[in-house]
């Protein structure tokens, strides 16, 4: 696959704004690891290589184990993640598969473990890679061979 229009250096102005939006997601105070399993799950929804193989890569650098990444996409049917990372992936995917909208019961439950302040962060964090995914998707953006 080649790589289409490389939208940074045709409008850097709108690249410049992407990347301010992740810099303060990035500095909202939301735990490193926990943005990498989001930026994961969305990008393992959205089928994007680019973004699967740079936070994968980020989430270990980050102390993420191998085992939870493999298993990220059965999250439901382990008891690997906490409550409060159960409330993020469920959260997240809602929020990537927004079809079907954001049910009552995801965000009750986000809101109940996470508090409102964090579950802001969380979809701010999910909706910010949901961009990146399809930009990345878009252009046909490919991870380079090891």
């Amino acid at each position: 696959m080649e790589t289409r229009i490389k939208i940074h250096e045709i409008l850097p102005d709108a690249f410049k704004a992407m990347y301010g939006l992740e810099a303060y997601v990035q500095k909202s105070g939301l735990d490193k690891k926990l943005h990498e399993l989001i930026k994961i799950r969305a990008s393992q929804i959205n089928g994007c290589a680019y973004c699967l193989d740079m936070h994968t890569k980020d989430a270990r650098k980050a102390g993420e184990s191998e085992q939870r990444i493999y298993v990220l996409p059965g999250w439901r049917d382990t008891d690997f993640f906490t409550a409060e990372e159960q409330a993020v992936l469920a959260l997240t995917e809602e929020i990537t598969n927004i079809q079907g909208h954001v049910s009552d019961a995801t965000y009750k439950q986000a809101v109940s473990a996470l508090g409102e302040v964090k579950t802001a962060q969380v979809i701010m964090a999910a909706v910010t890679i949901n961009a990146w995914n399809r930009i990345a998707i878009t252009t046909h953006l490919m991870p380079e061979k090891a």
